[in-house]
């Protein structure tokens, strides 16, 4: 379900002024990131990874925390007091870098190709593990 008002179609994400952020395991992350710069019109906004690169975080636009529920993720949201996409851009917290920093990703990536591309990543990671 997506909240009311958030434009969630493909490609059309909305520019990040105070961004939530979507938390997934980096693993995950990486192959999510892969099929959405592999997409067809499917862009990936900047992200984001921890120094002990256990996580990535997806910038996706103000609101989406509160319809966010795919499992293995989590969402956070800012009430408008969250990421802002500055330049030049500087690591948003302490311990983390930019695997896509804004200037070079869209400006926020779409919550529901989001969505797609992360079950479409956790499909392909639990095949390969069950091929070993």
């Amino acid at each position: 379900m997506v909240e009311a008002g958030m434009d969630t179609s493909r490609g059309s994400a909305p520019p990040c002024d105070a961004c939530d952020v979507v938390t997934v395991p980096t693993r995950q992350g990486l192959e999510a990131v892969d099929i959405l710069r592999r997409g067809a019109g499917e862009a990936v906004g900047p992200v984001i990874h921890d120094d002990g690169c256990d996580t990535l975080g997806f910038l996706v636009p103000p609101g989406t925390a509160a319809a966010w529920d795919v499992p293995g993720s989590t969402c956070t949201g800012t009430d408008g007091r969250g990421l802002r996409l500055d330049l030049p851009p500087e690591p948003p917290v302490e311990g983390s870098d930019w695997l896509l920093p804004p200037g070079e990703a869209d400006l926020a990536t779409d919550p529901a190709v989001l969505r797609e591309a992360l079950g479409e990543a956790a499909r392909l990671i639990r095949a390969a593990d069950s091929c070993r």
